[in-house]
């Protein structure tokens, strides 16, 4: 019996602690407003659910005309209607955006293709577009950790992927990809 009280006790205290801690994401969507106190932006994804994301000093932004990083510029050429994806952390009920990718026409590039193969070790992923042609991309940052993750465990060399990327010395840089849809 007083072990039982003492796995209760322990799952009571482990609780909190396992609560707290940062889960991370990505949510596509178009912004709906924008508030500049506190700094954070309301996105609405496409089956209607609204989410609120803070912005903090780490925050980036990716795609178009606008690239800056940092909670003073962050929220500057952001604009209702602009169509995003964002990654985040979430505590509780706070989601911070952590990094923002402008997609659509004034976006991020975006290449659609048959995924081929990806390094995560050498941050790269290879697509081949339907005119036969091989693209190699450099994963960035995040997308090297955490896009795709359903391409690590040996996904159908016919599922078809979205690559969204910037032109950076000559490179093609992904900032995320996702099976398409």
């Amino acid at each position: 019996m007083n072990l039982d009280r003492n796995a209760l006790l322990m799952l009571i205290v482990a609780m909190p602690m396992y609560a707290a801690q940062d889960l991370e994401s990505t949510v596509e969507g178009r912004v709906r407003y924008i508030y500049s106190v506190p700094k954070s932006i309301a996105v609405t994804t496409k089956d209607g659910t609204e989410h609120i994301f803070h912005f903090v000093e780490r925050t980036s932004i990716h795609g178009g005309e606008i690239a800056s990083r940092g909670s003073k510029d962050a929220l500057h050429g952001l604009k209702a209607g602009t169509e995003v994806a964002v990654h985040f952390t979430g505590k509780g009920a706070v989601e911070t955006a952590e990094e923002i990718d402008l997609i659509g026409a004034d976006g991020l590039k975006a290449t659609e293709g048959t995924f081929k193969h990806i390094d995560r070790g050498a941050k790269t992923i290879s697509v081949v577009t339907t005119d036969g042609a091989e693209h190699t991309f450099r994963l960035f940052g995040r997308a090297a950790r955490d896009s795709g993750k359903e391409f690590d465990k040996g996904a159908d060399k016919a599922t078809r992927v979205t690559v969204f990327y910037t032109e950076e010395g000559g490179d093609k840089i992904v900032h995320f990809f996702r099976s398409a849809s």
